[in-house]
């Protein structure tokens, strides 16, 4: 009964069952489990000639779309299964139709042959819209565009071009499928996305797709070939090569947004003249509103996002919200209003086989369109589809709808256009804003120059409507922090430095509410500021909270960027820009944090250490990947990191101290092109580290650290390191052993040198030589940073960090030998907490020295975020600090430096 009921539902099932009463008990058979395509494949495989395959083609369909509807009509089969099985039956006629016609071409004029490479030519058929995406309805037209490799000519008797023939193979194709027999039809076909649309060339060469898509191709086009499948013609990634670059820009396109809303818009208009209203696919709240929602994300953010590259509704929301671009219970109301339009729309077409999106008019064709969704009435189906496409209405206005318009009011409105009337002036200073005549005759020299006059019509109409909004997003945000004019200040380099990029002024004014926190960044840090409008490409970051404040999770960090890098192929410039990307990511990331006040300066810097680490750490796999391929087996190498990035102490701009270790077996074959081999192996990583590239720098490096510092080789063998340090180093060489620590590479090699640092660290030493040795170093460094001014220098001056890390250094170098605990990497503060437990300095004297110690790095890390170059204080709060340091100097170095002075 049930299974009467869904055919009963259905005319077209109706008319093929009294056409072909055999199909009954077939269907009967079969309907318990998905279609069968064995037999059907070898049917379409066995079809040698056009007629034959006609005739095959259109009984495959008739015996698919009776299987399928009684499946899906009886709920055995859930959406995908759905649009599957047309989906297949679309690609296996086009390839089956493709085959036969250029055999008989072929046999007739020759096979084609590509002008230059002399190879053999196939016809490359591309899926478009639905059937691209693997989601065909089931009365669908395909969308196809043909084009092929290369111009030339066939190589038989009747020689003809490349172009000619491709044209009848298409014609002969679309004929198979597209003619209606007594049989029926296979599929509609539909042309006209091909390049010039009905006016163009039925079949082009890649070099003509590539020549219209870079100078003709419009918006509506990156959104049509978004899905874009090569069906046949096996040559799938040369086409993708061509087509990417259209569809997805390098960086984030919010210029997308504004093409989507003019398709749309078109739609729009299109449906007020034919009444869409009761259109569940192009009505308000339709099925291609939900596409168009999950298209201008993908569009916008796939160039950057590779995950977001799939093809298909369903798939896109997937993928959307496992980059948490819109929040999961929206993606999930989406997706679920997804497939209930689709099924309404399938039921729509069961009826009859006709391709419509249309509700019927007639109440009882109505109601048995409710009961065939399993729904008592018509009544209920209204209700049902009034939600439905309500909240798809609700979830498109929030992503596209209209972008906001010029501000038409406010008192600073007018400030811009007209900045010297005395009534700007005074607009100026009652938001607050110090220096009116010093910020008018900016704006005026701003609208003056060339930079402005020069931008582009929408570019220029985008900036005039953003100079309203930072001024007054600049009022509030500076209220509790700098002077607005500091905040303005800094907006308007960010907003000139991206006035050519429209997609960013694009960004500022599809998101307003990212104005304020912009704002608020800026007044926050005048080194953000620079940081943020060096790199505008981190704006987009700024617009989900979630992420941004989301506690930073290492493994996370090197899954990303695993991603990251393989997405960006075995290019390495692309793999550099990726590394950057993602190092910029990160930081500004942690910056938003720090300055929200979520981090302390320890834990900021145990971040931005990591951060380091996993940079590093996927530098040396690249380089050594691209030097010796990517089944090499390991190097034998290893990245040592000193000083800050050793001792897990980074700041922003921190250089990196790196030394590079080997080992080689000198049993196994080539081991004697070790040293050159690894030689190239440490250059090439400082080079991917240091190089400027599109995408900015990632670090500066300082290797002078290694043996023989700057006159040493750049990678030393294991071996060569342990002689070094026993032999030649010098006492501040060790003393930099004591921040020092594995970072990267073979774990061998890493364990081995974690145990020569200990054994070096714990070698006796003679106190008043060990000394006077620290104290001439740091006589030398203080010498080397001079301060002319009256402030206090946090980090060079006495009494200050260096003279802490120096004592510290002295105590692990004096006492290791005798406390193995005083090896630990484990930082300044916990060095000198251990210190005073063991004894060596008073306990209460370790414990203020550490609290100075984090006084002095929590206000070095406050005056370099304000761009400062150097840390320099009034002396006066930090007296009693300098005191307690002074004193630990003199408990530990005294007696040696009244030697050194005698």
């Amino acid at each position: 009964m049930e299974l009467d009921r869904a055919l009963a539902f259905s005319r077209y099932a109706q008319r093929a069952l009294a056409a072909d009463p055999a199909l009954g008990a077939w269907l009967a058979a079969t309907v318990d489990a998905p279609f069968a395509w064995r037999d059907e494949d070898a049917a379409i495989d066995a079809a040698a000639d056009a007629e034959t395959l006609g005739r095959t083609l259109r009984a495959v369909r008739r015996r698919a779309m009776l299987h399928t509807l009684a499946r899906d009509l009886t709920r055995r089969a859930a959406l995908p299964e759905v649009c599957g099985v047309v989906t297949r039956l679309a690609e296996r006629a086009i390839d089956a139709a493709v085959r036969v016609h250029h055999r008989a071409l072929a046999d007739a004029c020759g096979d084609p042959l590509g002008e230059e490479s002399g190879a053999p030519q196939q016809l490359v058929v591309v899926g478009m819209g639905k059937l691209g995406g693997g989601e065909l309805n089931v009365s669908s037209d395909v969308d196809l565009v043909f084009v092929y490799p290369e111009e030339g000519e066939t190589a038989g008797a009747r020689r003809t071009s490349n172009r000619e023939f491709f044209e009848r193979l298409g014609r002969r194709v679309i004929a198979t499928l597209h003619e209606s027999t007594a049989h029926g039809y296979v599929f509609r076909v539909d042309m006209r996305l091909r390049p010039y649309g009905d006016s163009g060339p039925l079949a082009v060469p890649y070099t003509a797709l590539e020549q219209y898509l870079l100078t003709q191709g419009r918006a509506w086009e990156r959104y049509a070939w978004l899905k874009a499948r090569a069906l046949t013609g096996g040559d799938g990634d040369a086409l993708a090569q061509i087509v990417e670059p259209f569809v997805f820009r390098k960086y984030l396109d919010y210029d997308a947004y504004e093409g989507l809303r003019g398709v749309h818009r078109q739609i729009r208009e299109q449906g007020r003249r034919r009444d869409y209203a009761g259109n569940v696919k192009l009505g308000d709240g339709g099925i291609r509103e939900i596409e168009f929602i999950a298209q201008a994300i993908q569009i916008v953010r796939g160039g950057r996002e590779p995950a977001l590259r799939v093809r298909g509704t369903l798939p896109a929301l997937a993928a959307i919200a496992a980059r948490g671009l819109l929040p999961g219970p929206v993606c999930d109301r989406l997706r679920e209003a997804y497939v209930f339009l689709r099924e309404v729309e399938h039921r729509l077409q069961y009826r009859d086989d006709q391709q419509t999106q249309e509700l019927p008019g007639d109440d009882a064709e109505r109601d048995a369109l409710a009961q065939a969704c399993d729904l008592p009435d018509a009544a209920a189906l209204e209700r049902r589809l009034r939600a439905v496409r309500g909240d798809v209405v609700e979830h498109f206005v929030a992503v596209l709808g209209a972008a906001p318009g010029a501000d038409a009011h406010g008192p600073l409105a007018a400030v811009w256009f007209d900045p010297e009337l005395a009534s700007s002036h005074e607009a100026l200073a009652g938001a607050g804003f110090g220096a009116p005549g010093d910020l008018a005759a900016r704006l005026r020299a701003i609208r003056n120059g060339l930079r402005y006059q020069q931008l582009p019509a929408l570019s220029r109409e985008r900036f005039d409507t953003l100079v309203p909004r930072l001024l007054e997003a600049a009022s509030h945000a500076a209220k509790d922090a700098q002077a607005p004019d500091a905040v303005f200040a800094r907006l308007m380099d960010l907003l000139e430095a991206v006035s050519r990029r429209s997609a960013y002024l694009a960004l500022l004014i599809e998101h307003p509410p990212l104005l304020p926190r912009l704002a608020t960044l800026m007044g926050a840090s005048a080194w953000a500021a620079a940081y943020l409008t060096r790199h505008p490409i981190l704006l987009d970051e700024l617009l989900d909270a979630r992420i941004l404040f989301a506690e930073p999770d290492w493994d996370a960090w090197r899954g990303e960027l695993d991603a990251q890098l393989a997405a960006a192929g075995d290019d390495p410039e692309r793999q550099m820009d990726a590394l950057r990307h993602f190092q910029h990511a990160q930081l500004f990331r942690l910056l938003v944090q720090d300055l929200a006040g979520q981090l302390t300066v320890e834990r900021l810097a145990d971040h931005l250490s990591a951060l380091a680490d996993v940079v590093i750490a996927a530098t040396l796999r690249e380089c050594w990947r691209h030097l010796r391929g990517p089944q090499a087996p390991a190097p034998r190498f290893a990245v040592v990191g000193y000083g800050k990035l050793g001792g897990k102490e980074l700041g922003y701009a921190s250089d990196l101290d790196l030394v590079f270790l080997y080992d080689v077996d000198e049993r196994v074959p080539e081991a004697d092109l070790a040293p050159e081999r690894y030689a190239r192996l440490g250059q090439r990583i400082v080079t991917w580290l240091t190089s400027t590239t599109a995408a900015g720098q990632l670090y500066e490096t300082d290797l002078r650290l290694r043996p023989d510092g700057a006159s040493g080789l750049i990678v030393s063998s294991l071996a060569a390191f342990r002689r070094y340090q026993r032999e030649q180093a010098w006492t501040w060489e060790h003393q930099a052993l004591t921040r020092a620590r594995f970072v990267c590479g073979d774990a061998g090699i890493g364990a081995a040198f974690e145990a020569e640092r200990e054994a070096i660290l714990r070698l006796p030493r003679e106190p008043s030589a060990l000394a006077a040795d620290v104290l001439a170093m740091r006589r030398r460094m203080h010498e080397g940073h001079p301060n002319p001014t009256s402030d206090f220098d946090l980090k060079h001056d006495a009494g200050g960090m260096v003279d802490v890390e120096f004592a510290v250094q002295y105590l692990v170098l004096a006492h290791a030998h005798a406390h193995a605990a005083l090896t630990r990497n484990a930082g300044n503060i916990a060095l000198l907490l251990l210190a005073g437990e063991l004894g060596l300095v008073p306990a209460a004297l370790a414990a203020d020295v550490a609290d100075a110690y984090r006084a002095y790095r929590r206000q070095q890390h406050a005056v370099r975020l304000t761009g400062a170059a150097h840390a320099r204080v009034d002396p006066a709060p930090h007296a009693a600090r300098r005191a307690a340091v002074r004193a630990l100097w003199d408990h530990v170095l005294g007696a040696a430096e009244l030697a050194a002075v005698a």
